[in-house]
């Protein structure tokens, strides 16, 4: 019969799970403290562990650590109610047979549980881990819905490794901060980390940009020049957007990630290269292999480890909270102070489907935040930022009628709403810049209920196209 060790200090979740694992034959031990629990492993011997992150006293991270120097062969569930990128690469990264997020469905924790020990005799934590660095623009990597949890868990597995990774996503998902990502929590982290953009180098400079040129290489080539390869030593290159590197520099990355070396432009010698290789792309590899605009044999040996970014589109639950990280950034980048962002201008956001991704929502925001005139971003605000003002949000064809948020959010009281600017405005006149924030607001809004036509939304409110011109700036 299983051992089941549970550290948690929710005494609530204890007596759950007790009951739950109880109930299917499972032997439980239970710990409310992480120096407590190490004891429990001690003198116990679970077969499996479920840890809370956040433990009185002493980390969960922490705590883990230590179970590993005791029993290196013990799988753990890690568990936490506060989630972040860092804490999930972290956890992954140590070994940590899962990572789940609370709240949580007792029975598909029990299903982990019987993976985990069913898998275990294969099973294999990573050795010789060591905790990252506290690298603060980690944070830029936001979100935790189930995608982004699952990348960082295989951020976590691939980081300790040496492998050859392939980012694939859409543009603007991220790719570059994923490969840093990777760097950071990798045996390289203390070496440099170079970036090489495929579309932005002429192809006549991109071999001697990669591999460097000897003295005479070429006309102008007056002295010896070290390429991103060789200055790299150490570290980590990222090819971004590879899918667009032609093909005879494509023979020449195969040939670096075969033999581990290289020949500098116009020279004859031969030099090592201690890096570690990561590309990405937005483009379709496959029909570029097709269409034989992309090496086979390359391909295949870039894609021994792949990770896909989800579009936002298909993480629309985490918009509110990297909307929230992207305005405090963008004002803390610019100066400009951040009113902050109401609950049914972020419900326009999650709705919209975001073709250009977390890069076109950044510069939404950046929009929204100068023409906000320091009142809180309303729904206005955002959606003119995300039109241009040019149609109706809801003709855009990027727009979904179904609301991402709880129908209650769209019905908030005026009176609330009013309140709570009161409490919070920045503005010199709030009187003046409230009611500017709620002509703009019926102004949108007959603007939609008449399609965006701006003499019918003026007929509707009974006052001039001009003025309904006026309040949307147009």
């Amino acid at each position: 019969m299983s051992m089941v060790l549970i550290i948690d200090d929710d005494r609530t979740l204890l007596k759950d799970l007790r009951r739950l694992l109880s109930d299917n034959g499972y032997t439980v031990a239970t710990a409310t403290s992480g120096p407590d629990g190490l004891s429990l492993i001690q003198t116990r011997r679970p077969d499996i562990v479920l840890l809370e992150v956040c433990l009185p006293g002493m980390n969960g991270l922490e705590v883990y650590e230590r179970i590993r120097e005791l029993a290196p062969d013990l799988p753990a569930i890690i568990m936490t109610a506060f989630g972040s990128t860092d804490t999930a690469i972290q956890a992954t990264k140590l070994g940590a047979f899962e990572y789940v997020l609370k709240p949580f469905d007792l029975r598909d924790v029990m299903g982990l549980i019987d993976q985990a020990l069913e898998e275990f005799g294969y099973h294999e934590p990573y050795k010789g881990a060591h905790p990252g660095l506290d690298m603060p623009s980690m944070d830029a990597i936001i979100g935790q819905s189930r995608s982004m949890i699952e990348l960082y868990k295989a951020i976590g597995r691939v980081a300790s490794t040496n492998a050859t990774v392939l980012i694939r996503g859409e543009s603007g998902t991220g790719k570059e901060l994923v490969a840093r990502a990777i760097h950071h929590y990798s045996k390289r982290s203390s070496g440099p980390f170079q970036v090489i953009d495929c579309t932005s180098i002429p192809e006549n400079l991109l071999e001697s940009e990669l591999f460097g040129y000897e003295k005479g290489a070429f006309t102008g080539a007056t002295q010896r020049h070290a390429g991103h390869i060789e200055r790299a030593q150490g570290g980590t290159v990222l090819l971004d957007e590879i899918g667009d590197m032609p093909l005879n520099i494509q023979a020449k990355i195969l040939r670096l990630l075969q033999e581990k070396h290289f020949q500098p432009l116009g020279g004859t010698r031969t030099v090592a290269a201690d890096v570690r290789i990561i590309a990405a792309t937005n483009r379709d590899l496959e029909k570029a292999l097709a269409a034989h605009r992309f090496r086979e044999d390359l391909y295949y040996r870039l894609k021994v480890v792949t990770l896909t970014l989800p579009p936002l589109r298909e993480r629309a639950d985490d918009i509110p909270l990297l909307s929230e990280y992207l305005l405090r950034r963008l004002a803390q980048e610019t100066g400009i102070a951040n009113p902050g962002i109401w609950p049914l201008a972020l419900e326009v956001l999650a709705r919209y489907e975001w073709p250009g991704n977390v890069r076109e929502l950044a510069n939404t925001l950046y929009k929204a935040l100068i023409f906000s005139r320091g009142c809180r971003i309303n729904p206005d605000t955002i959606a003119q930022a995300i039109s241009g003002g040019d149609q109706p949000l809801r003709e855009s064809g990027r727009w979904n009628p179904e609301p991402a948020q709880p129908a209650s959010l769209a019905c908030s009281p005026a009176q609330e709403w009013i309140g709570h600017f009161l409490e919070t405005a920045r503005a010199e006149n709030p009187y003046a810049c409230l009611m500017e924030q709620y002509s703009r607001l019926i102004v949108h809004t007959a603007l939609e209920m008449s399609g965006g036509n701006r003499s019918r939304a003026a007929q509707m409110l009974g006052i001039s196209r001009q003025t309904v011109i006026s309040k949307i700036g147009q």
